[in-house]
């Protein structure tokens, strides 16, 4: 599922540049283009240790993104535990995670809307998938908000197929303040209507996310220092997600360094 749905993704990026209206879109050439590298540490609370295996991690990442005019596409990719072996067992085990997230433009704000999730460990694997569509929304005062929904495919270790549907939303505000540049920003995904095989074994009982609804997200403050360093933290909140029903939450301290 992983190699179909990132070669398809591909393809129709292609196709969409090829063949955009203007001939300034018509090469492959962007409009702009964004990456870093990064630097982490995951600080999971008390509680939601507690309440499920989950323990501190570093990570070490590196995100990107471009746009035209006829798409836009983002991507990152994290190594989690780097220093610790593959084989390891969670949550101290060596842990590979990664996003393509595409969105081809048709007109007035509303796109087709692609998103690939992956994360792989020597236990565990999933593989979530979402096609639907997406409307931006651009203002003059550096807010830009990006709702979307769409057809959820799951592919992991216990299941694989059509899991209901996942709906959410992306947003930043940059504003200036004490002669820096900061960023608010927020990902949020809302997944309903899953399978039932996917929450409930054979006897009626909850198994992993345990319900047939979840939410899963994180909330952001970004300073950027200069053009090439950033730094920030993230509120990172789940429920119903992430194998468990508990509330979980925590926070990340990231380093950027911006190419």
């Amino acid at each position: 599922m992983i190699k179909i749905t990132q070669i398809y993704m591909s393809i129709v990026l292609i196709s969409s540049l090829l063949y955009a209206e203007d001939s300034e879109t018509s090469s492959l050439k962007p409009n702009y283009t964004f990456s870093n590298i990064n630097i982490n540490y995951f600080d999971w609370s008390q509680q939601s240790q507690k309440d499920s295996a989950k323990g501190d991690f570093s990570y070490l990442g590196y995100e990107g993104g471009a746009g035209w005019n006829s798409a836009t596409i983002y991507g990152f990719l994290n190594i989690e535990n780097p220093t610790y072996s593959y084989r390891e067992e969670s949550p101290k085990d060596l842990r590979f995670t990664s996003l393509v997230d595409l969105d081809i433009n048709l007109k007035k704000g509303l796109k087709i809307h692609m998103h690939n999730f992956s994360l792989h460990s020597e236990s565990y694997y999933v593989n979530d998938f979402v096609l639907g569509m997406a409307y931006k929304i651009d203002t003059n005062f550096g807010l830009w908000f990006r709702p979307y929904i769409g057809i959820h495919h799951t592919y992991d270790t216990y299941y694989s197929g059509i899991n209901g549907y996942m709906g959410g939303w992306v947003f930043n505000y940059d504003f200036n303040m004490f002669d820096y540049k900061f960023s608010l920003s927020q990902w949020n995904e809302i997944e309903f209507d899953r399978d039932e095989n996917f929450y409930l074994n054979d006897e009626g009982e909850s198994i992993g996310d345990g319900k047939s609804w979840g939410i899963n997200g994180a909330l952001s403050l970004w300073m950027h220092f200069t053009k090439s360093f950033t730094v920030g933290t993230q509120y990172r909140y789940a429920k119903n997600k992430l194998g468990y029903t508990n509330y979980q939450s925590g926070m990340i301290y990231t380093l950027k360094y911006n190419f």
